[in-house]
């Protein structure tokens, strides 16, 4: 049971994790992530971890630390001069109140609960590296079946039409497959992770009867055609684009190590990737799927980026708060437009990083992309598990994903990334042995990852 702990709070994490506005449903997984953290540093584990795993834990904590001195109170000698604060203390002077002690952040509530929402990824990723609470194996099976019945669900979504009651959250992409999610995008998001995982399932039985690896060949080609439909019906050109590199890099998955097949694949995969990500961001925000009703106001995303990136250097050197984008952003909008959308994100997560957390959040973030760069190229010169190399395919395609979108944000994609993570900074296997060290266990009977 305790190897059944990671793999039932994933599928939690996709069943009621898909947007913010599911604000009960995302206390319920924050309630139970803190209690599987406190299991995580109570409990103890003979295995050391590898200088990977501690790595991550390390910039685990650096990114909380980035958020915690955000909420601390500074003197009002201090603040007023932080980048971006002087027009808030001109505010105070206007009023003739006192200049009071104020945390670096705007909105300090809504770092706190950004804070919050970074629960469920540690729950993850603490209970995979501290706890072993999971078998890699599992792992790929809940992700599989998490995003088939949120395929099942958007077949309801469309078939009955923008009104359908299978809509789970009041503002949604109505008309698309959007599963558990409210965004379409973000079910895309989901959909393409997952590819990389049948792969890893399907390479997992390599050595195998041949009557064993014909049935799993058949069954992942099936569950592969299962997710091409919910692409269609989910309509999002995201989805389109990045399912190609994806699904190529997860040929890869599946090839022998020695193969000349696989440099190509990846050249070839990397290339329609940047192609990928060069065209989805030409296209305007609300025109991401391909139906011809997209409305013909929509947000320009270049015009985001330019006020966003006018806006954090502005804010340098600490940023507006972790979580305070949206009202931050509002302060440099161009107040003369008679029409003015709502913008909640930055539809690039690492400007929206900058714009919030400054040049101590840039750090972080890029020790982070060393370590994925190092652990994601490890997976592929080693002989580890399968399923770690499926874990570098699929966080590839979220961190390509977040230069255009904010997929991260949801507690169901961003435990999937956890996922992910973790399984990357396990030790490595040996060559020619395929399971991965949770896995390392007498047994009478025979198995498959």
């Amino acid at each position: 049971m305790r190897e059944a702990v990671v793999p039932a709070y994933l599928l939690l994490c996709l069943l009621l994790g898909g947007s913010v506005q599911g604000v009960w449903f995302n206390m319920i997984l924050q309630l139970v992530g803190l209690a599987i953290v406190a299991w995580a540093a109570l409990g103890s584990d003979e295995r050391p971890l590898i200088q990977p795993a501690w790595n991550l834990l390390l910039l685990i904590l650096l990114g909380l630390a980035v958020i915690a001195l955000q909420l601390v109170p500074l003197p009002a000698s201090i603040w007023p001069h932080l980048g971006g604060r002087e027009r808030l203390a001109a505010g105070f002077s206007a009023l003739g109140v006192p200049v009071p002690p104020v945390a670096i952040s705007l909105a300090p509530h809504e770092s706190l609960t950004a804070m919050f929402a970074m629960i469920p990824p540690i729950a993850v990723i603490c209970a995979m590296l501290r706890l072993r609470a999971y078998r890699s194996r599992w792992l790929a099976i809940t992700l599989v079946a998490g995003t088939i019945v949120g395929i099942l669900i958007g077949v309801l979504q469309v078939s009955g039409g923008a009104a359908s009651p299978w809509y789970l959250y009041a503002e949604t992409s109505r008309g698309l497959a959007t599963g558990f999610f409210a965004n379409a995008n973000h079910m895309a998001t989901l959909l393409v992770a997952t590819l990389p995982f049948l792969a890893a399932l399907l390479a997992s039985v390599r050595g195998g009867s041949a009557q064993q690896c014909s049935a799993m060949a058949a069954l992942i080609v099936g569950l592969a055609l299962v997710i091409l439909v919910g692409l269609a019906l989910n309509q999002s050109l995201a989805g389109y684009l990045l399912a190609v590199p994806v699904a190529l890099a997860s040929v890869m998955i599946v090839l022998p190590g020695r193969n000349r097949f696989r440099t190509i694949s990846a050249m070839v995969s990397g290339t329609l990737l940047i192609i990928a990500i060069i065209a989805l961001w030409v296209v305007p925000i609300g025109g991401h799927n391909l139906r011809g009703d997209v409305q013909s106001s929509v947000l320009s995303r270049q015009e985001i980026l330019t006020t966003s990136i006018r806006a954090t250097r502005d804010l340098l050197p600490f940023g507006s708060g972790a979580g305070t984008f949206r009202s931050a952003y509002q302060l440099y909008e161009d107040h003369d437009r008679l029409e003015k959308p709502i913008v909640n994100h930055a539809h690039n997560e690492y400007v929206e990083v900058a714009f919030e957390t400054g040049v101590p959040g840039l750090v972080v973030l890029g020790l982070f992309l060393a370590w994925w760069v190092s652990a994601a190229g490890r997976a592929w010169r080693s002989g580890v598990s399968p399923f770690a190399r499926a874990a570098s395919v699929a966080s590839a395609a979220i961190l390509a994903h977040s230069l255009v979108d904010f997929p991260l944000r949801t507690a169901a994609i961003s435990t999937v990334f956890a996922m992910c993570l973790a399984l990357l900074a396990q030790p490595k296997v040996q060559r020619g042995h395929v399971r991965d060290s949770s896995e390392l266990r007498p047994t009478r009977h025979l198995s498959w990852e």
